[in-house]
């Protein structure tokens, strides 16, 4: 009970506090985005992009400003009631001044020259701003001084404007000083100049009120503009860090997915590797969150093709078998380096693809990927060359060895049959043809077949009649042919080539070599910086005008192509409402801004004329925009006043409650919609009661009157017009600033302000207007007050219009380059996956990054098991390689359940043998891959321990992989038992279902490593691999044979042995071989002895495997299965144990059948 009402305390104390995170938040600060950009040196190419954005705003400046001096220019010659003559100066002057000052800005199109001279953008900007605004001051000063006539400034907000949204200014304080500066001349212009005419100071009955309203106009114009480029700004610079990132990880993923494949393309040829990728690539890309692609995650296909035209050439090391026993297996691995870096080398030199190496035999094709009509020749041409390699290395090294070298020409079937450790394999008639030719070939010659010398030119080279070994030959016996023996000289290895490999056949230190993965530093920068200058910067190319200037690169067309021009939407609706509902993190920065000009508008209201019904509502509004404001800055404040502490601060509820508000505004499109509205609803409430306080009908009167009477009108009756026009260009320009709404929502309300203001304007007030100042001499006063909403209007429109689609193209770029890291990053995966299911993961990782082309790998094991597993009876016709796809393929899914324990790792396939080793213990190396670091040891012979025990415990643990992998062989005889019997019941030919297994395992110290100059394949050597061979090839059909020395083993597991007797093993003499005793169900026969330590040794380690087994199979429901022999516990009995695991045995050989039917 007092846990309970613990737990209950905690819970509620745990509501009322939480905690401030401002990392998101944090990134968009402008202070942050700077230092971010120093720290990545990234600010000279900003700078390069902001001079090239500044330029596309420029160019749409220029089109602005043609656009607004014709228009212009056709209102003041249609428009003025009389004496047009008087306002040619005025189109002379205005047509003129534009003309210098866009002479003045085009330097700025020189891009390469101003990026060298940044100065002159801003002198080149002073200059015409100062221009424009010496005309526009100039000409009320001519007006006023030759005509007597006070005009009001006519182009004061729109210079505003052009210096904070358009000039090529780069410093927002230079824009700030300039902006200040302008407002202070038309300020100091109307002060001094007008001040003593009675129609300024009637203005307002205040005296200098009215001055200081013209002063806050130009505050609040002077905040938007600040707060546009600083919004302006950070977007632009947030974009630009994205894309940087977009870039860098792009490049990066590029750079490793040409490293993995062209790997793997060494490995798998193109054509057959695109078949497992693809299948592995749906997978990812449909459950990405599934982490775990094993061998099960993708379908098992057979990607076999047929090739009709080719010659296959086999090689054998003449006297490997007597090395093996008389080489350490150092010195043999060092040996096997050279030699077959000297043919890879060679083979590359004659377009022959080599297919793999067994031990001492390698085999490869000519014409294999692409057509060779020359393939008989260069297979030739190659064989001789081998045999000049080994003869020099026989002298250099002072071995007995030679090459003894079949050459056949046919068609074959070459592919990819299983699914785990996948390798290139060829199958068919000829190419046992040409397994055999070299089997009764002679040491030093080249044995060829006739079809292989009908392709060739015979006076090259010296030919001989074949061997009498090829004449008596069985399977040659089936095919009958003329064999030859050639020996001639073929063309040499050019010496460059000899050099460069033998440079790096030695053991290189890795330590000292660069990462390879990783592209060059300067190759990356070049790669960014013309990424960068690809960088779009509008809708708008001045460079299509301008020819001067340089064309780096542009946003796509097809980019262009999806964003509407006229209120920059998204033509696809997803992507339009993926782009809208994006956090909006600059939020709080809008809600000053609309704070600031509300309290602008307020005051400009307040200082009109006092009523307290405008008090109220002005407090109401002050009121709410001040809570706005409260809401947005409390985190930030927050995060000012405790800093770093922010995590290990504890808030009240009240603090929680305002920091889950703002987080739903900032995430909530439609809350900050709301907001939007409610603040613009704000403003149009304050600009409303200025016009409900004017009684136009009384101030009317008194303008009549005080015209019969010549006297001055009270202002304080209405509101002063251009004080009301300047207050709705302010609020124009706050609504269309606000950041993070939507284009065509900022248009519409933008729309419904300056038509209802057009109304008020042409209506109702049009006395009040019609009889205020106006900006050009003999124009209606009502027309220049709607030619300055206008240009507010379309000003602010083209203005934001140009940003929205940068903004919108960077975003749909950068979500281009996104998704293309993703597909890239899915293909980059699936090769890592079929690497790491070609090679064991570590070598991948070594190729990957630290080996270089032509370096030695190997690894020594004190203890490995080796099994050689052949199919008898197979045909290498299509139908049978389908069959043998499903066998391998079901020994494959054996190896998911021989990895958590003792690993046993599939080596290699050929033919119909499939090839195995128990102890190769990759946990190190999987450890290590995790940690993205290598041990310091590649470059030397790693002995990896097995001993997962006590030291002093009474067994060899390393033993236990000799039980292991005859355990693993007992399961793929009972797997194709079960195959056999599923194919028995199938409707094709029965001979496919009487397929044999004959078994051989050896044990001992191995070598495994990577040798040979390209394609990279993991072998093992040493006598036991030889041994295990020789086990096998003269083993019998449904038996394990095993050496002597695996059988004293399998016995201390409680595995009988029947001695064979002594078998003939070439190279070794008679040996006494054993046969691992199985009975009729496939099941190991067992002693009686009474000595339970033995037996328990055996089901310990059973136990050991069965419990990896479950725990990391717990809950797959997959078809994988394998027999649970001989499991239960050290408690039980011997025999109940083992009873109980016969009967899990059949039942699963049972489920087997029925999923093989």
């Amino acid at each position: 009970m007092n846990c309970r009402r613990r737990n209950t305390v905690n819970y509620k104390q745990k509501e009322r506090t939480c905690t401030l995170n401002y990392d998101k938040e944090r990134v968009w600060e402008s202070d942050y985005l700077w230092a971010k950009c120093k720290e990545l040196k990234l600010e000279e190419e900003y700078l390069k992009y902001q001079v090239r954005l500044m330029n596309s705003y420029l160019g749409v400046f220029f089109l602005l400003h043609i656009l607004v001096v014709a228009s212009y220019t056709i209102v003041m010659l249609t428009l003025t009631n009389q004496n047009t003559e008087r306002i040619y100066p005025n189109v002379a002057i205005f047509i003129f001044n534009s003309v210098v000052m866009l002479a003045v800005l085009s330097i700025n199109f020189l891009e390469d020259f101003v990026q060298r001279h940044r100065w002159l953008m801003v002198v080149t900007s002073a200059l015409a701003v100062l221009s424009l605004v010496a005309s526009d001051l100039g000409l009320n000063a001519y007006q006023y001084i030759f005509h007597d006539w006070p005009l009001s400034a006519e182009m004061d907000i729109y210079v505003l404007c052009i210096i904070y949204m358009f000039l090529p200014i780069t410093s927002i304080r230079t824009a700030a000083i300039l902006g200040f500066v302008v407002s202070g001349l038309y300020v100091f212009y109307f002060l001094q100049v007008l001040s003593s005419l009675a129609v300024y100071a009637s203005r307002t009955s205040h005296g200098h009120d009215a001055i200081t309203i013209d002063i806050f106009h130009y505050l609040g114009f002077n905040m938007l503009g600040i707060f546009f480029r600083m919004m302006n700004d950070t977007m632009v610079r947030a974009s630009f860090l994205d894309r940087h990132q977009f870039i860098m990880e792009e490049n990066w993923l590029n750079h490793a997915l040409n490293q993995e494949a062209m790997l793997l393309h060494n490995i798998l040829p193109p054509q057959i590797a695109k078949t497992y990728m693809g299948s592995i690539k749906n997978k990812i890309m449909q459950a990405d969150s599934d982490t775990e692609f094993g061998l099960r995650n993708y379908q098992s296909s057979m990607a076999v093709q047929i090739h009709s035209d080719v010659s296959i050439l086999y090689a054998d090391v003449v006297n490997y078998t007597h090395l093996t026993t008389t080489l350490s297996v150092e010195s043999l691995v060092m040996v096997l380096h050279d030699l077959y870096g000297r043919f890879d080398v060679a083979a590359a030199m004659y377009k022959v693809q080599r297919i793999k190496f067994l031990g001492d035999c390698y085999y490869c094709v000519a014409g294999l990927v692409e057509p060779d009509p020359d393939h008989a020749e260069n297979a030739v041409s190659l064989g001789l060359s081998m045999i000049s390699h080994i003869q020099e290395v026989r002298e250099t090294r002072d071995l007995d060895i030679d090459m003894r070298i079949g050459i056949h020409s046919g068609s074959l079937f070459a592919g990819v049959i299983g699914q785990a450790k996948l390798q290139f394999d060829i199958w068919g008639a000829d190419v046992d043809i040409a397994n055999h030719l070299e089997a009764t070939g002679k040491a030093g010659y080249v044995h060829i077949s006739g079809r292989t010398l009908s392709n060739l030119t015979p006076s090259m080279y010296t030919i001989l009649p074949g061997t009498e070994e090829a004449q008596n030959d069985p399977v040659l016996q089936k095919h009958p042919m003329n064999t030859y023996l050639i020996n001639g000289t073929s063309s040499a290895i050019p010496s460059k080539r000899i050099t460069y490999y033998r440079r790096q056949q030695s053991v290189i230190d890795i330590k000292s070599r660069p990462v390879q993965g990783a592209p060059e530093t300067n190759t990356m920068a070049d790669e960014l910086r013309e990424d960068f200058r690809n960088m779009p910067v509008g809708g708008f190319d001045y460079r299509r005008i301008f020819p001067c200037s340089p064309r780096h690169g542009e946003a796509p067309r097809k980019t262009r192509r999806e964003i509407g021009m006229c209120c920059t939407t998204f033509r696809d609706s997803t992507l339009e409402w993926n782009y809208q509902k994006q956090p909006d993190f600059i939020f709080k920065r809008s809600i000053l801004m609309a704070w600031l000009i509300g309290v602008c508008l307020i005051y400009i209201q307040v200082i009109g004329k006092f009523c307290m019904m405008c008090v109220v509502v002005d407090a109401c509004v002050l009121i709410f925009l001040t809570f706005l404001l409260f809401i947005s800055w409390f985190k930030k404040v927050c995060w000012w006043k405790y800093g770093k502490n922010t995590e290990d601060k504890q808030y009240s509820k009240f603090c929680c409650m305002i920091f889950h508000l703002h987080e739903k505004i900032l995430h909530s499109l439609l809350l900050r919609i709301l907001c939007y509205i409610s603040i613009i609803i704000c403003y149009c409430t304050v600009f409303g009661m200025i016009l409900i306080t004017c009684d136009h009908e009384v101030f009317e009167l008194e303008y009549i009157e005080s015209k019969l009477y010549r006297y001055e009108v009270n202002r304080d009756t209405c509101f002063h017009p251009w004080a009301v026009t300047n207050m709705m260009a302010l609020i124009l320009g706050m609504t269309y600033t606000f950041a993070r709404i939507p284009f065509a929502l900022k248009a519409c309300i933008t729309c419904l302000e300056t038509f209802s203001y057009l109304i008020i304007l042409f209506s109702e007030y049009q006395f009040v207007f019609q009889h205020s100042n106006t900006t050009i001499p003999y124009m209606r006063a009502e027309i220049a007050h709607c030619n300055r909403i206008l240009l507010m209007f379309v000003t602010l429109y083209v203005k934001e219009q140009q940003v929205e689609f940068n903004a919108k193209t960077n975003y749909r770029l950068n979500l281009n380059l996104k998704n293309k890291q993703t597909v890239a990053s899915a293909t980059n995966q699936s090769i890592i996956i079929l690497l790491n299911n070609i090679l064991p993961s570590h070598v991948v990782e070594l190729y990957l990054y630290k080996l270089g082309k032509a370096e030695l790998y190997y690894e020594n094991y004190p203890m490995i098991s080796v099994m050689f597993a052949k199919l008898m009876n197979f045909k290498m016709d299509l139908t049978s390689l389908r069959v043998l796809n499903c066998i391998i393929t079901e020994f494959d899914i054996l190896l998911s359940r021989y990895k958590e324990y003792y690993l046993v790792e599939k080596i290699k396939v050929v033919g119909c043998t499939y090839m195995a080793a128990c102890g190769l213990d990759f946990s190190l190396a999987a450890k290590v891959r995790r940690g993205n670091s290598f041990r310091e040891s590649h470059h030397l012979p790693v002995r990896r321990t097995l001993d997962n025990t006590d030291p002093d415990s009474e067994f060899d643990t390393q033993d236990e992989v000799v039980y292991l992998m005859t355990t693993f062989a007992l399961d793929l005889m009972r797997t194709l038992a079960s195959c056999n019997r599923a194919y028995a019941e199938t409707p094709f030919d029965r001979s496919l279902s009487s397929t044999e297994i004959a078994i051989g395992i050896s044990s001992g110290e191995i070598m495994a490593g990577v040798v040979g100059a390209s394609q990279p394949h993991y072998d093992i050597w040493g006598n036991p691999v030889n041994m295990a061979s020789r086990m096998q090839s003269t083993g019998l059909p449904g038996h394990i044979q095993v050496t002597e020395e695996s059988a004293k083993i399998l016995m201390d597991f409680d595995i009988v042995c029947h001695k064979r007797g002594l078998t003939y093993v070439k190279g070794r003499g008679k040996i006494p071989t054993y046969f691992v005793a199985i009975d009729d169900k496939l099941k190991f026969y067992s002693t009686t002895s009474e000595l339970r330590s033995r037996a328990s040794r055996r089901f310990t380690v059973m136990s050991m495997i069965q419990s990896s087994v479950h725990s990391s199979s717990s809950g797959d429901n997959s078809e994988d299965y394998r027999n649970k022999e001989e499991v239960e516990s050290e408690n039980e009995s011997e025999n109940e144990a083992q009873n109980e695991s016969e009967n899990e045995a059949e039942k699963e050989t049972e489920i087997k059948t029925e999923n093989m039917k």
